[in-house]
């Protein structure tokens, strides 16, 4: 009985700044020396999900390959857009590996600490959304009138050089 091939394991590295005046050198050398076949470069924020080489880079990648990145910051801030990127890599039969913050999808302890992560993160935004309610309830408790005022942007016939807010 033949065994099937074990995929080829290519390690494709992502730099990622957020602005025009940041270097991606220090990450290039990381992911160099961590044996990165091929790097994709991206300037833009790591907030938003506009980014076109970072979305190229998931359609091209294949079975037995990982994503490489030198902090989990460089692939997202977004924690609700990081169980995504990885749900799409597992569906390819790619993985995750971040060097800085030892996170390797391909070990179940590297699964683990990813999904304690992004519990720690839902935690969080639980948090933050009873804070603001709370914070909510008692500015209208001490009479605060809570929503956009009359007279906003979004009026007709609102008119920001001549209209005072």
């Amino acid at each position: 009985m033949a065994l099937s091939p074990v995929p080829k394991r290519r390690l494709i590295g992502y730099a990622r700044v957020s602005t025009e005046d940041q270097m991606t050198d220090a990450q290039l050398i990381e992911l160099k020396a961590a044996g990165c076949v091929t790097i994709h470069q991206e300037q833009g924020s790591g907030a938003s999900r506009a980014r076109p080489v970072l979305a190229q880079l998931l359609r091209e990648l294949r079975a037995g390959d990982v994503l490489v990145v030198v902090r989990l910051d460089r692939l997202t801030r977004s924690v609700s857009h990081l169980p995504e990127v990885i749900e799409g890599l597992a569906k390819t039969g790619a993985h995750f590996k971040s060097l800085q913050d030892a996170i390797e999808t391909s070990t179940p302890q590297g699964m683990f600490s990813l999904q304690v992560l992004g519990a720690v993160a839902q935690l969080e935004r639980s948090l933050i959304s009873e804070r603001t309610k709370a914070g909510l309830r008692a500015a209208k408790a001490r009479g605060k009138i809570l929503g956009r005022p009359r007279g906003s942007r979004t009026t007709p016939g609102y008119h920001p050089q001549t209209d005072i807010c």
